[in-house]
């Protein structure tokens, strides 16, 4: 029996929904189209939840169970014009079907272990059941199935918050990955993502090294079904050039010879080469990077290969180079500080990540996830407890309004403050004004009475620039006012 009209439709949504992208919006409308009125409403955007982290997409696995019977009946008559929106029921369903065998197997390869990865044969087997085309590879579809698989647990499992930014920031990081066409992906791209440098912007403490990370731990790895093992070279090697002189990051970017410089008492390979083929390389700091060693750089990006310091002798860069900055480049350019053709060999793929207070202005629930998420990490069994402490006294102190202007660095530091001493006091370097410092010490009850009426008295002399006026104001002796008025203050205020 042919397909009906409405069975195509729906081989045809799940085509569209197998090669969307998981983090964006439209998967939840690809859902709905899929399942209608059996569609069950639930987040909008994809993110791990709070309260349930574990807690499974029931749409997911309604499709898979509404898809097997259409899938059947395509298979016992099918025609050619149904054959591509067969070919992707049967892809999107057999990841439905293999993916907890991936999840349970885990991300490491353990070469020596290929009993983790025998499912491989119950796939072939469901492979030639299917009697999916050899214009797919099962070996090479397997090797997408687990990069697929990966990916989404490095991005849905780091990249926490409810918001839209963090939704986008989410969805950035996947077309990183995969680009924006799965299918040219999965066809030809995959062997050629490592060629394209990827630049993360964006303010200071907003996790740049975190999506880095998710970037490179994704990357495509090629499975031998012979041996029933994966390459696994995926290895991370970060250098934060801020931290080191720019001998100090030459050395450890292209190596050096012995002799090359004073403290060279030997060879030293570095990160460049060092860096496997489905590795990556992370610089952080870009905008730090010495003028010399852009020029070095360059040339790694345009031939793929480097000299180290002292040598004469070529050698190849075969991984991903990733780099990340909170500057403005642009400006830098302006200023003759960075070279125009490095930015612009750099920004093929630009990710761009959102400040803390970017996801509060859109969704200031995602305060309690990341406090809670925090408190997992720093404190374990005892999260439960400490993480309606951390936000009754961020509520309490800082208020509702504060702008974390050092972002999820920040506010990680201030749930270990807690945690240790019922307190967290922000840096004078992090607060935006001396007035906010005032407020945040009055609301944390860490002033003396003398101490608040100093403040108060300098704030109000600063605009008035009168000690007549300001007794007058305040209700006090002029004598009062000129005691109390701090004239290391006086300055900051008056800059306001």
């Amino acid at each position: 029996m042919p397909l009906s009209t409405q069975q195509r439709a729906l081989l045809r949504s799940v085509s569209e929904l197998a090669y969307c992208n998981p983090f964006l919006p439209e998967r939840v409308q690809l859902e709905r189209a899929v399942l209608g009125a059996e569609f069950q409403e639930g987040e909008p955007v994809w993110s791990q939840q709070v309260d349930d982290p574990e807690r499974p997409r029931e749409n997911v696995w309604r499709i898979a169970t509404k898809l097997e019977p259409v899938v059947a009946l395509a298979r016992s008559d099918l025609r050619e014009q149904d054959m591509p929106l067969y070919e992707d029921a049967v892809l999107h369903l057999l990841y439905q079907r293999y993916y907890p065998k991936f999840f349970a197997a885990g991300f490491g390869n353990q070469a020596g272990n290929p009993a983790r990865w025998r499912f491989y044969h119950d796939l072939l087997a469901d492979w030639n059941h299917f009697g999916l085309p050899a214009a797919h590879d099962p070996c090479h579809i397997f090797a997408c199935f687990r990069q697929i698989q990966r990916a989404f647990e490095q991005v849905f499992r780091f990249i926490i918050g409810g918001s839209l930014p963090a939704a986008r920031l989410r969805a950035s990081i996947w077309q990183s990955i995969f680009t924006h066409d799965m299918r040219r992906y999965r066809r030809t791209l995959y062997a050629r993502m490592g060629e394209f440098a990827t630049l993360i912007t964006g303010p200071s403490g907003t996790g740049k090294e975190l999506v880095a990370r998710a970037i490179a731990q994704s990357r495509y790895v090629p499975f031998d079904d012979q041996r029933l093992t994966f390459a696994d070279e995926d290895a991370f090697f970060p250098i934060n050039i801020s931290a080191l002189s720019p001998t100090l990051v030459e050395s450890e970017l292209f190596g050096h010879r012995r002799g090359s410089f004073t403290g060279a008492v030997a060879d030293r390979k570095g990160w460049l080469e060092m860096c496997p083929e489905l590795g990556s390389v992370f610089l952080d700091e870009l905008g730090d990077l010495d003028p010399a060693i852009q020029v070095k750089l360059l040339r790694v990006i345009e031939t793929r290969t480097f000299h180290p310091v002292g040598d004469t002798a070529g050698r190849q860069f075969r991984g991903k180079l990733i780099t990340a900055t909170n500057r403005d480049l642009s400006a830098l350019i302006q200023k003759g500080q960075f070279r125009e053709d490095l930015y612009y060999r750099l920004c093929s793929d630009q990710v761009t990540t959102p400040s803390l207070a970017e996801q509060l202005a859109d969704s200031p629930g995602v305060l309690r996830e990341l406090v809670f998420y925090m408190a997992r990490r720093v404190a374990g069994g005892e999260a439960e407890e400490l993480a309606p402490e951390v936000l009754e006294w961020i509520n309490g102190n800082l208020g509702p309004e504060y702008a974390w202007p050092g972002n999820y660095r920040e506010l990680e530091q201030c749930v270990k403050n807690v945690l240790i001493r019922r307190n967290y006091r922000p840096s004078g370097s992090t607060a935006s004004d001396p007035l906010e410092e005032l407020t945040l010490d009055l609301r944390a009850g860490r002033l003396t009475a003398d101490e608040l009426l100093s403040g108060y008295v300098t704030l109000v002399y600063s605009r008035t620039g009168s000690y007549e006026e300001t007794a007058r104001r305040l209700g006090l002796d002029r004598r009062t006012v000129k005691a109390k008025v701090n004239t290391n203050l006086l300055a900051s205020y008056r800059g306001l």
